[in-house]
């Protein structure tokens, strides 16, 4: 097990606050050091800031520069990546300006709201997701700009991975993001039953889980901690992939039926494990991301379709799924509306982060050059333009699910 990053929220004010970003870094610089000390490597150093509309006092159209201003701080205060949180629903224009802000950075994520609690779900909003996803995967001839953009519905703040992360509050704070499908993938590779590779999994989270606090509490006590997303995040070999662990588990392959049960039963566990909980904290699946999730999807195994079926159980929703070069922002939208739809009705954060590939049709291969990917083909996406009354401008709220308790 890894720690993925280690991201630390404030709110850099603009024009951008220098002491605020060197004092960030410093705590990071020391964060790191604490925790591979304790034997935990730590992959990146992040900042996340609050939403940019805020952060801009609305003027959004001085994204660009921001950005490029942020980046070009990063380096000098060791951190690898920034955040500058999402457009929100509150502000249209927002959106538009976000294709703009990726193009002119390499190191900075952005996201859009299209669905929280104050707003419901709103339609707009997924039209403007949809066209920056595909307008995104215009930037680079492998549409890899889209990695970092993602859509978020029902998504609060401090969550540490990104592209969701973003901030709410003046105060800074920090969290910790686990790379851990590993612990999974070890807690059901034997001829255990379900009960005991559950068991398993249960005391390995939560003995690292209070480890990492331990030493949040203590030695870093200066910022205050908001927990650990503990959320099962691969690498993409297969002692590291939670499709793995899914097929360790007894699922010949994972898309077939069982692996909704299987992916349940790994998110309850996290769920179980006593830890400080911070973002999604569960059953993550991003294709690209995963070897056998690729595998899978490759083979036609898995589906978009079943990806979105086990986004009701999971933790993150849907991630790096490859589509079509030519997938238009009509038919992404009715796609996030799902989406939105499932955050909404069971009260959870889903994210989505689509990354259309320009030439590429379903069934072709994919080529990304970058060492968190591992190559599949294009996957097809069931979808056409959504039709009245579903495709206007109005906003719509669901009620969450009744608990029986």
């Amino acid at each position: 097990m890894k720690i993925r990053s280690i991201t630390y929220f404030l709110n850099p004010q603009y024009p951008l606050d220098g002491k605020a970003l060197e004092k960030a870094g410093e705590f990071l610089v020391q964060a790191k050091s604490t925790y591979e000390a304790a034997g935990y490597e730590v992959q990146t150093t992040r900042l996340a800031a609050i939403p940019f509309t805020r952060l801009l006092h609305g003027k959004v159209n001085e994204l660009a520069r921001l950005a490029q201003q942020l980046e070009e701080l990063l380096p000098q205060i060791n951190v690898a990546y920034a955040s500058l949180g999402p457009a929100l629903i509150e502000f249209p224009e927002s959106y538009e300006v976000i294709p703009e802000a990726i193009a002119a950075s390499k190191n900075i994520f952005f996201s859009g709201v299209m669905a929280d609690r104050k707003n419901g779900i709103s339609l707009k909003a997924i039209q403007a997701c949809a066209k920056i996803i595909q307008q995104a995967s215009t930037i680079t001839p492998d549409g890899f700009a889209n990695l970092r953009f993602a859509a978020l519905a029902n998504v609060k703040a401090g969550a540490p991975f990104f592209p969701a992360a973003y901030h709410d509050k003046d105060e800074p704070a920090f969290a910790i993001a686990t790379e851990s499908a590993d612990l999974a993938v070890k807690a059901f590779n034997s001829k255990k039953t379900l009960d005991e590779g559950r068991g398993d999994l249960i005391a390995d989270v939560e003995r690292h889980g209070q480890a990492i606090a331990q030493i949040a509490s203590t030695v870093l006590s200066k910022i205050k901690f908001l927990g650990i997303d503990f959320s099962l995040a691969p690498f993409p070999d297969d002692a590291h992939s939670l499709g793995q662990a899914v097929e360790n588990m007894g699922i010949s392959k994972i898309g077939l039926h069982g692996s909704l049960a299987a992916a349940a039963i790994l998110t309850e566990a996290i769920d179980r494990a006593d830890f400080p909980h911070t973002g999604f904290s569960g059953f993550m699946q991003p294709i690209l991301e995963d070897s056998v999730l690729a595998k899978r999807a490759a083979e036609g195994t898995l589906t978009i379709k079943d990806a979105l079926l086990y986004s009701a159980v999971c933790g993150t929703g849907l991630d790096t799924v490859p589509l079509a070069g030519d997938t238009t922002a009509e038919q992404i939208a009715p796609l996030l509306l799902d989406l939105s739809a499932l955050a909404m009705r069971l009260d959870k954060p889903l994210t989505a982060r689509l990354m259309p590939v320009p030439g590429k049709q379903a069934g072709d291969s994919t080529n990304f050059d970058f060492g968190f990917f591992s190559n599949s083909k294009v996957m097809s996406l069931d979808s056409a333009p959504l039709n009245m009354p579903l495709s206007g401008d109005e906003s719509f709220s669901l009620k969450e699910k009744r608990s029986n308790v």
